[in-house]
């Protein structure tokens, strides 16, 4: 078992505490009813302990082994769970980098990226969803540079949050790309791409449920600090809260972690 939530974490011991008060009315009632012999007592009050501290145990247990969380985030339900974004939500997030480029070579883009395995396995015609983007009228709106001495991949860069919607898709301008083609992000832009990404989640969610990966935890080069992902998780959810986009019951948002990283994320200690 993974060790993330602490022995004595704050929010465990409240739990308990909480716990702990029910018991405590019992064990009151059961020694006023209970006339039990002196010479028992503290043999009782010994088994009485170790009961909770049993309970303790087994409740610090639970709490580590969590791999889900749900959340209310300003009236609109959000979860926290394990699993693969294709099979989640009605409309599923997809990371692009800013220039929305599509060439899947493991140069540009990844195979084993959910970028690449989108393309590679959801897209049936590249030429068409380029073209779908480069005809996309919102994203003319959100266009932020042409760079013309890009020696491969596409030229048009878009601010960073921006989305492109396909079919059941977002498609989000989510990194920068340095000129070796390596994605990139300052911690300024990935909290102003979080606020510009919800405030176009809200313009085009229609009332459908939304599937979120876990964004930035693909990016090993953040120029300021080094984040884990609990803290890109953290921050994720941060923004929704701060945007003020409201998704209203059935619909739902859902941050989809990955398999692979599921060790790395204290779902137990996670607050709205």
């Amino acid at each position: 078992m993974k060790i993330k939530v602490a022995f004595f974490s704050r929010i465990l011991w409240k739990r308990y505490l909480l716990f702990v008060s029910g018991i405590s009315v019992f064990a009151s009632l059961f020694f006023v009813a209970v006339n039990v012999p002196d010479e028992y007592k503290v043999l009782v009050l010994i088994g009485i302990a170790l009961a909770l501290f049993t309970s303790y145990v087994i409740l610090w247990i639970l709490a580590n082994k969590t791999t889900s969380k749900k959340l209310n985030i300003n009236g609109s339900p959000l979860e926290v769970k394990i699993g693969d974004i294709f099979e989640e939500g009605e409309l599923r997030v997809i990371n692009f980098n800013e220039y929305f480029d599509t060439v899947v070579d493991d140069k540009l883009i990844a195979k084993s990226s959910l970028n690449g395995r989108y393309i590679e396995n959801h897209v049936t015609d590249v030429a068409v969803l380029d073209k779908a983007i480069a005809d996309d009228t919102h994203l003319a709106e959100m266009k932020q540079n042409e760079n013309s001495s890009r020696k491969s991949g596409k030229k048009i860069q878009y601010k960073l949050g921006s989305i492109h919607v396909a079919d059941d898709y977002l498609l989000v301008a989510f990194s920068k790309f340095d000129k070796d083609n390596k994605a990139y992000l300052s911690m300024r832009d990935f909290i102003n791409c979080l606020m510009t990404f919800w405030e176009e989640v809200d313009r085009v969610y229609s009332s459908k449920s939304v599937a979120v990966p876990l964004m930035g935890a693909g990016i090993t080069r953040f120029k300021d600090a080094h984040v884990s992902e609990q803290e890109l998780l953290e921050l994720l959810i941060w923004s929704f809260k701060v945007s003020r986009v409201k998704v209203r019951h059935p619909a739902k948002v859902t941050i989809v972690i990955h398999e692979s990283v599921k060790d790395k994320i204290n779902f137990f200690e996670l607050k709205g």
